[in-house]
């Protein structure tokens, strides 16, 4: 594990595995408001009922908070994952309207301005993916 990425590991997998453990314990009201904004976004959710939805993202944050903290399974394809993660979170921000001020103001409503700090997140995903990719680049050489 690279010690420049300690920090970003730490901090975005230890936010993501509450995230995720917190989901567990969701009941049916909280599963339905995640399930409906998560399917408001993206159509093809709406097949999932939304306890199973919410159970199967909840794993997947569990999963991807103990991939960032545990460097057990290959950095790329870890950062590959957070990143893919967290563009899905910016897809569901820049596709729910009532989370932006406007249809041409990208900058968050009251109600967005939690889940506009997923474009940090996305950013700092994007950085570690581009830097595990040139390190491998150059191992590779």
């Amino acid at each position: 594990m690279n010690l420049r990425h300690l920090p970003l590991r730490l901090s975005a997998g230890g936010y993501i595995l509450s995230s995720g453990l917190d989901k567990l314990s969701s009941d049916d009201e909280a599963a339905e408001g995640y399930h409906g904004m998560a399917a408001g976004a993206y159509p093809f959710l709406e097949q999932f009922a939304p306890r199973a939805f919410v159970k199967a993202l909840s794993m997947t944050e569990i999963a991807l908070g103990a991939a960032l903290i545990v460097p057990i399974l290959p950095r790329t394809l870890v950062a590959a994952t957070f990143t893919a993660f967290s563009a899905g979170l910016v897809g569901l921000y820049l596709r729910t309207p009532a989370l932006r001020r406007g249809p041409l103001d990208p900058r968050p409503s009251p109600d967005g301005i939690g889940v506009a700090k997923d474009i940090i997140m996305f950013g700092a995903a994007t950085s570690f993916l581009l830097d595990s990719l040139r390190q491998r680049r150059h191992r590779d050489d």
